[in-house]
């Protein structure tokens, strides 16, 4: 059965089985009370937000996604640089013509506080009803940003797939990373099978999945996968909407490899 929970910050969907997957910057919401502040542009914050993984995140058997834009609190940070104060903060970027009041920033971190504290009690769930866990932490990237019509950064360091697995215990989970890999690989995507390699982006990882390994991972194994924004046009914010689906069925496909891969542990 599936039961779903909309909340003003996020969505949840909870089906029942040992993968969750999760959208963290698939958001797009500012509180009204903060749009006064904001120096940002609306198409320069869509560009660093996460378009369309939030329709991926629907491939677990719970699913979580974010509402709220990262540039009102970055899920995927520590709490104290989960807002974004300063440029330094927000690749170069100016968010704020003034930084909010204090008090209007702490409303932003409660949606941090009251996610980990979730996320903690879900996770507990999981592990008591299925033994291990599988998390697809879903994130996108940006690859041409040099500018509209620019060429694009170059391939051998630009991954289709970027799978983010710094935290993950490869003697305990190594087996599930290879079967989720392999749907991934073998899928097509406008056209040709994706470049899917390990740790090229990002091989400090984020928060949220940092959290999950110092706490649970001894039982949980989660793969952030980093998609280059070749399904969209990242300047204009538009998606090509057949290489979405064929993103997505290549991680529904990798999703029920990793869900035969945990019960094999």
């Amino acid at each position: 059965m599936t039961i779903g929970t909309t909340r003003p910050h996020w969505d949840i969907q909870r089906r029942g089985g040992p993968v969750l997957a999760t959208a963290v910057h698939a958001g797009h919401v500012i509180r009204e009370e903060l749009k006064p502040y904001l120096a940002i542009s609306e198409i320069d914050q869509r560009r660093e937000e996460d378009p369309m993984t939030g329709i991926w995140s629907t491939v677990g058997d719970d699913a979580f996604r974010s509402y709220d834009s990262r540039f009102q609190c970055d899920l995927n940070r520590p709490r104290d640089k989960a807002v974004y104060r300063t440029p330094d903060d927000a690749w170069g970027l100016t968010v704020w013509k003034e930084l909010p009041p204090e008090e209007m920033l702490e409303r932003s971190l409660a949606a941090w506080d009251d996610f980990y504290e979730m996320m903690a009690t879900w996770i507990e769930g999981l592990i008591a009803e299925c033994g291990k866990v599988l998390i697809l932490d879903i994130h996108s990237y940006n690859h041409r940003r040099d500018g509209a019509d620019a060429e694009p950064a170059p391939g051998k360091d630009n991954p289709d797939i970027d799978l983010g697995v710094t935290t993950l215990d490869r003697d305990r989970f190594g087996s599930v990373l290879e079967a989720v890999k392999g749907p991934l690989m073998e899928t097509p995507a406008r056209g040709h099978y994706p470049d899917v390699r390990e740790n090229v982006r990002y091989p400090d990882g984020g928060h949220w999945p940092e959290w999950v390994f110092a706490n649970y991972g001894d039982d949980v194994a989660t793969i952030t996968l980093e998609y280059k924004k070749f399904y969209m046009d990242e300047w204009s914010g538009d998606a090509f909407l057949p290489v979405v689906e064929d993103l997505r069925v290549g991680l529904d496909r990798a999703a029920e490899a990793g869900r035969h891969a945990l019960a094999r542990l």
